[in-house]
């Protein structure tokens, strides 16, 4: 089962603060806004997403059809199968893709521990 490219979305306190400590990282921004509270950093491979007041924790995003530049996969799987071979193994979803769509569509789920997953497919 292809998840596609894989980030971490984090619920931060002060996206300046934040931005300037994952630059000291290495990491430079490639997408979002920082005036409405959200961006994409990267170093190399390696995808972080700082986001202000959008949500309490952070959270493991994988975006199925889509490469870690954001760039449209030609063969990936779609989120709607990745939901349905995942469910028929007995895993529960808090919000889950309608099955009857086609395209963009996102499903989440929460892991034993209590962290939540994000499957967010923009294609």
């Amino acid at each position: 089962m292809d998840l596609g490219a894989f980030s971490v979305s984090l619920a931060v306190k002060d996206i300046e603060a934040s931005r300037k400590f994952y630059e000291k990282l290495g990491f430079s921004i490639f997408a979002g806004d920082q005036a409405q509270n959200w961006l994409m950093l990267k170093n190399g491979e390696h995808v972080i997403g700082l986001f202000q007041g959008m949500f309490e924790k952070n959270i493991l995003t994988f975006n199925p059809g889509w490469n870690c530049n954001a760039e449209k996969l030609e063969n990936f799987t779609d989120i709607r199968e990745i939901q349905k071979q995942l469910k028929a193994q007995g895993v529960k979803f808090t919000v889950e893709a309608d099955e009857n769509s086609t395209g963009a569509a996102h499903s989440m789920l929460v892991d034993p521990d209590g962290n939540t997953i994000l499957l967010d497919q923009h294609v």
